[in-house]
């Protein structure tokens, strides 16, 4: 199983995330005729196999990892140019991890199972405010 991480960038919240990810997918014309996120990038993965239906795109949200989407699968996709894409195509449901800092990089990145944050719920945090103490502690190289 591998996964992948990638910034939100003009995103500084989770809530802003949630409401940007439903209308994004029809800028692009990717209407995949169900109830799923999409979101473009231009390379194919190479290691796609290890990504469809077991791993997730944990997102980067204001230079912190906040949460992730389960990747359903990857689909090859032709821009409004004409131009070969990736579609990666995601169920709707945002999983809250414990907040972890993320310094910036460009595109997507593969993430490594050993490497990735718990879910929220997992780490022993509820919701809330409880992300937010998350973080401290995380950035304090406590958790």
């Amino acid at each position: 199983m591998m996964h992948m991480i990638k910034l939100c960038v003009g995103v500084s919240t989770l809530e802003e995330l949630e409401s940007y990810r439903e209308e994004r997918a029809h800028w692009w014309g990717a209407d995949y005729g169900e109830n799923v996120h999409v979101h473009r990038t231009r390379t194919m993965p190479k290691r796609k196999d290890e990504m469809e239906g077991q791993g997730s795109i944990y997102w980067v949200i204001a230079g912190v990892v906040r949460c992730r989407q389960p990747i359903l699968r990857l689909a090859e996709a032709t821009d409004g140019q004409g131009l070969k894409c990736c579609d990666i195509i995601m169920s709707p449901d945002m999983v809250r991890v414990v907040p972890r800092p993320k310094s910036p990089f460009q595109g997507w990145r593969y993430l490594d199972p050993k490497d990735v944050p718990p879910d929220l719920d997992a780490g022993g945090f509820a919701e809330g405010g409880s992300a937010e103490l998350a973080l401290e502690l995380s950035r304090l190289g406590l958790i």
